[in-house]
């Protein structure tokens, strides 16, 4: 199984495919690295050479920014957005949608479980 960036990618998968694991690289970026490195598209992981994971790996730490150094910096760009307090900051702060979705119904994901509202009670029936 080869390690790159610190994550352990699946060896029976293409290299475009499994490259895809790592966070910060999608499916454009992956045939980008394969195709500075010079890897086919069809060869999988476990037909890879060392030296040619040693080439992924060399590519992936010069050119790009991916997983902790990609979270971290994330991470800081919401602190900063919450601590000037921009308005996605404080989308963020009250845990509600930051891009502009509607809140009265849905956004369930975002706000969490229903929960009941004190003192409203339903209409009686007759």
């Amino acid at each position: 199984m080869a390690r790159i960036a610190g994550v352990n990618i699946p060896t029976g998968k293409r290299v475009v495919i499994a490259l895809r694991y790592i966070f910060g690289v999608g499916p454009a970026l992956a045939v980008d690295i394969c195709k500075k490195v010079g890897i086919p598209d069809a060869k999988r992981v476990n037909q890879l050479s060392d030296e040619e994971v040693l080439k992924i790996r060399e590519c992936i730490d010069r050119e790009f920014r991916v997983e902790g150094d990609l979270r971290r910096e994330i991470a800081m760009n919401i602190k900063r957005m919450m601590d000037m307090g921009a308005y996605r900051g404080l989308r963020h702060r009250k845990g509600l949608p930051v891009r502009g979705q509607r809140t009265h119904t849905n956004a369930r994901t975002r706000k969490g479980k229903a929960r009941p509202i004190a003192g409203k009670k339903v209409a009686a029936r007759k």
